[in-house]
């Protein structure tokens, strides 16, 4: 076991693909010498050499459309956006063409590519450096989307992202880059469990479903929910697309109860879809209407009031008391 945060998981996870397949490639602006805005591939040009840690052009369509160009002769391209609002002039290449390939060529073309994206926001940055884009690729048939929340699921899932060989979404809480957690990087995970579900706090009254960067939130919540007498149990989603509904449905089923919290909007973000979804299956489960603690549906606001924007663990427990029934307020509820 090691003692890493969640931005040096990233990096030896990188560097153990790298070592593991010569065809694994890394693209994105600054990411050489510099070791990329947020230093998660310091020190891996020099180790691997320029042709292998690639600076590009600022330029994310093209960037992503050469990476497209290596994964049809063999590579394995793990291309870097600088921050989440950077990725829509990629846009097209992501949703036109590396999503549909496989279908488009009756499975014959592979497209094994990686996008890692810094996502979500609590680091005092703007507009374009705090977005939550996942709802759109999550929507797009064709992509694999993930988000990991803790140091161990960071190193193991962005290994098993570049093993894919489908295209993948990597979304990377960039407000959790300095948690520190023990890393067992000779784990061999099981086969398939990049798009598995994992319970990270069991409970029986409420189910609460998180990821990325409201992981440890939710936990935080889950913890202070216990002196009021209510056992919560925290899911880390883990995949966005596609969903893990068995560990949803079974949790759900178990407790009656649903809070789900991210970061996006509101309107037509991942809740709504989880809450739909868990409804239809578990309706006959349910002892109260799914409740969704997100962020409103404004564009991402100045750093000074990001804090009123984000879901904190006083918003997430007053959607708990609301599934409680204990009152609450719609804060959190309407965007």
């Amino acid at each position: 076991m090691k003692s890493l945060t969640f931005s040096q998981a990233l990096n030896t996870g990188l560097r153990a693909s790298m070592e593991r397949d010569s065809k694994v490639v890394l693209m994105g602006e600054d990411i050489g010498k510099l070791g990329g805005v947020f230093r998660i591939t310091d020190g891996l040009q020099k180790d691997f050499g320029q042709h292998r840690v690639i600076d590009t052009p600022l330029a994310e369509s093209g960037i992503v459309g050469t990476a497209i160009g290596l994964a049809f002769r063999g590579y394995r391209p793990v291309v870097e956006i600088q921050f989440d609002g950077f990725v829509y002039p990629a846009f097209d290449q992501i949703v036109s063409q590396l999503a549909k390939m496989h279908f488009r060529s009756r499975g014959n073309v592979k497209l094994p590519v990686t996008i890692r994206i810094p996502f979500g926001g609590g680091i005092g940055s703007p507009e374009h450096h705090s977005e939550s884009p996942e709802a759109y690729f999550a929507h797009t048939a064709g992509l694999r989307v993930v988000a990991p929340a803790n140091p161990q699921d960071a190193y193991t899932m962005l290994q098993q992202a570049i093993a894919d060989d489908d295209p993948v979404i990597f979304l990377e809480p960039k407000r959790r880059y300095h948690t520190r957690g023990e890393v067992d990087t000779e784990l061999i995970p099981e086969p398939g469990s990049l798009y598995r579900a994992k319970v990270a706090r069991s409970g029986k009254d409420l189910t609460l479903v998180a990821y990325g960067p409201l992981v440890k939130t939710a936990l935080d919540a889950a913890t202070a929910a216990e002196d009021e007498g209510i056992d919560i149990e925290v899911i880390d989603l883990r995949s966005l697309s596609p969903v893990d509904f068995a560990t949803l449905n079974a949790s759900v089923r178990k407790t009656g109860r649903l809070v789900i919290t991210h970061e996006a909007s509101r309107f037509g973000g991942l809740g709504a879809e989880l809450a739909a979804s868990i409804t239809e299956s578990c309706f006959d489960y349910l002892d109260h209407a799914p409740v969704r603690v997100t962020g409103f549906d404004i564009p991402y606001p100045p750093a000074k009031l990001e804090s009123h924007h984000l879901p904190d663990l006083d918003r997430i427990l007053d959607g708990v008391d609301r599934a409680m029934r204990r009152g609450g307020t719609s804060r959190g509820e309407e965007g």
